[in-house]
């Protein structure tokens, strides 16, 4: 089954500390470490560690941080399909504390993928059971629409309404008021919307509520756990599983990456399944 993601990716420095540092306050890290992450990223490892591969339509700089991120998402199964963008690499820097919380600066602007780029092969995504978008422009959602299943994130608003076509799924957090989602948002509206809660479970729209996945082991970091769930979603769905099954499944992906290191140490495979 061919899989894919249109988004963004960031360089991401991780420092595990034992709280959150205070205003004014120095804290000392425990570990550090440094990887290709951000949604679009992480939601494409794990569609290749679902599905065997997964197409990646984004944007990386001509800089040392995006051919390291290019090298790295296709030494975990990853085929990239990438614009190159003017700005620098977009980075980040994540605190996990004791809790495996984590807390996000993030420096640089979205790289998103312009869809009206033609040395990229958008036609590839007509291919597709299913395709998640977590950034782009009009253009490149359009293209993504292209796929038997197309899931969004409601992090992506804006594109989503000038875009004006219809959204299978939005997946968004019920806990971060930047993925909240109101009804009559964006026409045609999302045939399915599905909220998360963190360890509470969620929503679904139409539908009802559902559960959080059981813990495969102690919680380590929490870094990805949204991405991961939304990629699960997707491929449940690209394999024609009814909504709550894909949910079921996206849940234990979310699960998963909870109990690892950053956004790879740990991330539900197609064994597992």
């Amino acid at each position: 089954m061919n899989v894919a993601v249109v988004g963004h990716v960031e360089w991401v420095e991780f420092a595990r500390v034992e709280e959150m540092p205070a205003p004014g306050e120095i804290v000392h890290a425990l570990e550090t470490w440094e990887e290709a992450a951000g949604g679009g990223a992480v939601a494409a490892v794990q569609l290749a560690n679902l599905a065997g591969s997964c197409l990646f339509f984004t944007s990386l700089a001509d800089d040392e941080l995006g051919r390291r991120a290019r090298q790295e998402l296709e030494g975990r199964g990853v085929t990239v399909h990438a614009s190159v963008a003017r700005e620098p690499s977009r980075r980040a820097f994540t605190h996990v504390n004791e809790d495996g919380e984590r807390t996000i600066t993030v420096l640089g602007e979205k790289l998103r993928p312009p869809g009206e780029d033609g040395s990229l092969p958008w036609e590839e995504l007509a291919r597709c059971a299913a395709v998640y978008f977590t950034g782009g422009d009009v253009a490149a959602l359009r293209a993504a629409r292209q796929a038997g299943v197309l899931v969004a994130t409601s992090r992506e608003l804006p594109t989503l309404r000038r875009a004006g076509v219809e959204i299978d799924v939005l997946v968004g957090s019920g806990e971060d008021a930047g993925e909240r989602f109101d009804p009559g948002e964006i026409e045609p509206p999302p045939r399915i919307v599905v909220t998360t809660s963190g360890g509470l479970g969620g929503w679904i729209r139409p539908g009802g509520p559902f559960r959080a996945a059981p813990l495969p082991g102690p919680v380590s970091d929490a870094y990805g756990c949204g991405d991961c769930f939304a990629a699960g979603v997707t491929y449940g769905l690209g394999l024609g599983q009814p909504v709550d099954e894909a949910v079921a499944l996206g849940a234990r992906c979310g699960a998963t990456v909870l109990t690892g290191q950053g956004a790879y140490g740990r991330q539900l495979t197609a064994k597992e399944i």
